[in-house]
């Protein structure tokens, strides 16, 4: 993509109300258009959502694709997709607003600020699709001890996060992670989700880089923890 085609995209994504980016780096408030911010912590229902419906985020979500499909099947629940590449989530964000979607929002921030923008006990539910594996930077994926910690604090009692990836080792690396974890209880996991009748029929949800994954014959695996209150 040439970069004045990114620069157009971060331009449109500054005129959606429904995508918010970081304000300044260390300070909470988003910036709501080019010109207010406002620190959406414990408010983003009220606020972001006009609802009290529980929110569930959508971690690392590129396109946002699975945000999307989710808010689609799910009108009683608050999806927001968050990412740190702008002409990524522009996609989703635009596709949302095409389609009239008011429970899908999206957060341009990196992972690792996530405390940043949400009060302690704010978020229902997690879902983390398909995320880089690090396969040699075990501390940088999203199941690692630091980032559990982050999910811990900003989850409910008894909040779910759930994982879909195709990389046996990553897979692996997340259930022994969350095992050792007593913040966390694993609820059910699976090697080949499709082997089976599905789990959740929200797994049913195919991103572009799962179709790939199995035009490949790679299986998708499946994990579910929730947070112990």
């Amino acid at each position: 993509m040439s970069r004045r085609r990114k620069l157009e995209k971060f331009a449109e994504i500054l005129a959606f109300d429904h995508v918010y980016e970081m304000s300044e780096p260390g300070r909470p408030e988003v910036k709501l258009n080019a010109f207010e911010t406002k620190d959406l912590r414990g408010k983003w229902r009220e606020e972001a959502f006009g609802n009290d419906h529980p929110i569930c985020l959508e971690l690392a979500c590129g396109r946002g694709e699975y945000a999307v499909a989710l808010a689609r099947k799910n009108p009683n629940t608050n999806y927001i997709g968050v990412d740190i590449k702008g002409a990524r989530i522009w996609q989703g964000a635009k596709i949302a607003k095409e389609e009239g979607l008011t429970n899908v929002a999206f957060l341009r921030i990196r992972i690792e600020q996530l405390a940043l923008y949400f009060a302690p006990g704010e978020i229902d539910e997690i879902w983390i699709t398909f995320p880089d594996p690090f396969p040699a930077k075990e501390n940088r994926r999203m199941t690692a001890p630091d980032f559990l910690s982050k999910y811990y604090q900003l989850l409910n009692n008894h909040g779910q996060i759930h994982l879909k990836h195709d990389n046996l080792d990553f897979y692996d690396y997340s259930v022994e992670t969350v095992e050792k974890d007593k913040n966390f209880k694993i609820i059910y996991k699976n090697e080949d989700i499709y082997r089976d009748e599905l789990f959740n029929p929200d797994l049913s949800i195919k991103t572009y880089y799962e179709i790939k994954h199995l035009v490949d014959n790679r299986t998708i695996k499946y994990l579910l923890f929730v947070k112990n209150g």
